[in-house]
């Protein structure tokens, strides 16, 4: 796997998992957690927790199926990045019309609320 397409699965494991962490096992959690958000190696976290590299790898293999399972039936981050998509849609089309949002409270209000 290239460097750019483990990047991006990172990037979409740790965005799913910002959504469906509390979906989780802990310790399923705990091994994303360490794998993804801190770059542990396999070998790093099997020491931890005196289990071999191929339970490591299993656990966060099956971890990473569950959070793709709870994207196909949910999805909230499809959504997510879609709601960001027109968003942005928006804030682009209001500029092109002239319409600055910082001079117009209800339109600067509602983005702010439709970022949040």
């Amino acid at each position: 796997m290239s460097q750019e397409n483990r990047l991006e699965k990172t990037n979409r494991i740790n965005l799913l998992f910002a959504f469906y962490e509390s979906l989780l096992t802990e310790k399923q959690q705990t091994f994303l957690k360490y794998y993804f958000h801190d770059d542990f190696s396999l070998g790093e976290i099997a020491a931890e927790f005196e289990i071999s590299r191929q339970a490591v790898y299993e656990h966060i293999k099956r971890a990473e199926q569950v959070l793709e399972n709870y994207e196909s039936k949910l999805s909230l981050l499809e959504k997510y990045e879609r709601r960001s998509r027109c968003l942005e849609d928006l804030q682009q089309a209001l500029e092109r019309t002239g319409v600055t949002v910082d001079n117009n409270k209800p339109i600067h209000d509602l983005i702010s609320q439709l970022a949040e």
